[in-house]
């Protein structure tokens, strides 16, 4: 049985004294590893070792700052089969999508290489007269992350190379359900030449979460998960005036115009919902259609569609290398939650169209799984439309008008993505001004941002003003200094 290791000041560390947790695949149940519980102690060291490392890190001039970055991208290459077979089997989800994920990884690592231009200054000569002005970005210290566990691999990597880039040391705590990937991507950056102390790992629970909230030498925390942990973040962090990011929950709406083109906005919904059963912040559980005969439509095509959708072990030979195979939910206590949701649905009154309740895969009768389900007749507000389900379970909702679609969306809670299907470019432009959200999609069923470009939402889905990934969380990781500064001649000049 493999133990997962935390990884502290340049060193492999097995925890001694603490509790461990078994870790399963969810398309089995099977234990497949133990990862340590870490407590305060365990942190307490990481933190001494990332804040021994920061002065001389931050120092390092930057070329040098990204060289072990520009390793790691050929080093994570040569394991990226490897890692994607890792996190399908700790998570659950297709192998094409732990193959896309590595892929979005890397990709923000190549965007962190960049630093030497995303993280200049700026400089304005004459400011006033004979005096100049001049914004420095400096690292400020340590900083931590809490990861979720639907992205095991991609989340942390919309902060951890950037904020090593711009010189800063870090301490990321993976989610003590799916440890095993970042296992594997530490044991690559171990090799790719970073100090001891510039990275470290630490696994747990909410126990150590925690405590790196409350820890005075950690300097700032990424966190991406529910949104009632993001307020906790947030007031946390704002009580010890460290910096947060909290990303949170959604809830993200497909609005179908009358003029969407059917066949392929169809394919490209049910890919939208039921991808990682619908466990990522980016799935959209929530269809608008606009008009009765678009309604009619989509309650007909996008179920009979949902029903064509593979559920299976996502590592089955069989079905591995489909483009479209739904694993299970991760723990047998999500799956529950999700049962639970599902009969408050049929409670409220809406129509169960597709049941997924009772679905069993052959060979995996203990794994978590739960079948494509849709609600139709629903209406805003009901729990199934309010509630961020993070499951295979859509609903389906009508509106008279662009104008109403538009008030459904933004009268939610959350606000992290929406996409509308036209082909009408007035429709097209009002939805992306007028939508509340932070990503918006235009016949794109998952409107996630490619790493150059910020990721993040609005309304109760951020609780937080910069974004995470690209040029823009530079801001987050670095400190802007002024200097005005003015020389009197002398008579020696």
């Amino acid at each position: 049985m493999e133990k997962i290791k935390n990884y502290v000041n340049g060193k492999f560390v097995e925890p001694t004294g603490i509790q461990w947790l078994d870790v399963e695949n969810p398309a089995t149940a099977e234990t497949i590893a133990t990862t340590p519980l870490s407590g305060k102690a365990e942190l307490d060291e990481a933190v001494a070792a990332a804040r021994a490392a920061f002065p001389a890190w931050a120092n390092t001039p930057l070329p040098y700052r990204v060289q072990p970055l520009i390793k790691m991208l050929g080093l994570l290459a040569d394991r990226e089969e490897e890692i994607s077979r890792r996190m399908t089997e700790e998570n659950g989800k297709s192998l094409p999508d732990s193959r896309a994920e590595m892929k979005r990884l890397l990709q923000n690592v190549e965007c962190a290489v960049g630093m030497p231009l995303m993280q200049q200054g700026d400089k304005l000569i004459g400011a006033a007269g004979g005096i100049d002005g001049e914004v420095l970005r400096l690292p400020i210290g340590v900083f931590g992350m809490i990861a979720p566990f639907n992205f095991p691999g991609m989340v942390p990597f919309w902060f951890l190379p950037y904020a090593l880039a711009t010189g800063n040391t870090y301490i990321l705590k993976p989610s003590e359900l799916v440890p095993g990937t970042m296992a594997m991507v530490t044991e690559v950056m171990h090799d790719c030449g970073f100090p001891p102390g510039v990275l470290n790992v630490i696994n747990g629970d909410k126990q150590v979460a925690g405590a790196m909230l409350e820890h005075p030498d950690i300097d700032g925390i990424s966190f991406v998960g529910s949104s009632d942990v993001c307020r906790i973040v947030a007031e946390t962090c704002g009580r010890l005036n460290k910096r947060c990011q909290p990303m949170g929950s959604a809830k993200n709406h497909l609005v179908a115009m009358p003029d969407a083109v059917m066949d392929q906005m169809i394919r490209n919904m049910v890919t939208s919902c039921f991808g990682c059963a619908g466990q990522r912040c980016m799935a959209s559980s929530a269809i608008v259609a606009v008009g009765d005969e678009m309604y009619e439509k989509v309650c007909t095509q996008f179920v009979e569609a949902a029903k064509g959708v593979r559920v299976a072990d996502p590592l089955d030979p069989a079905v591995a290398d489909e483009s479209m195979v739904m694993g299970p939910v991760i723990t047998a206590a999500a799956k529950e939650r999700i049962l639970a949701l599902i009969e408050d649905g049929v409670k409220e009154g809406a129509t169960l169209a597709l049941d997924g309740r009772d679905l069993v895969v052959p060979g995996c009768e203990k794994g978590h799984f739960i079948g494509p389900t849709v609600f139709t007749d629903v209406k805003a507000g009901m729990k199934i439309h309010n509630t961020e389900i993070f499951g295979p379970v859509v609903v389906i909702l009508k509106a008279a008008d662009l104008d109403e679609a538009l008030e459904i969306v933004n009268n939610h809670q959350y606000g992290n993505g929406g996409s509308i299907y036209t082909q009408n470019g007035y429709w097209a432009r009002r939805f992306k001004l007028e939508a509340l959200c932070g990503m918006i999609g235009i016949n794109i069923g998952i409107p996630a941002p490619v790493a150059y470009l910020p990721f993040g939402g609005m309304k109760k889905s951020q609780f937080a003003d910069i974004k995470a990934q690209g040029k823009h969380v530079v801001n987050f990781f670095t400190e802007p200094k002024i200097i005005t500064e003015r020389y009197w001649p002398t008579p020696d000049s």
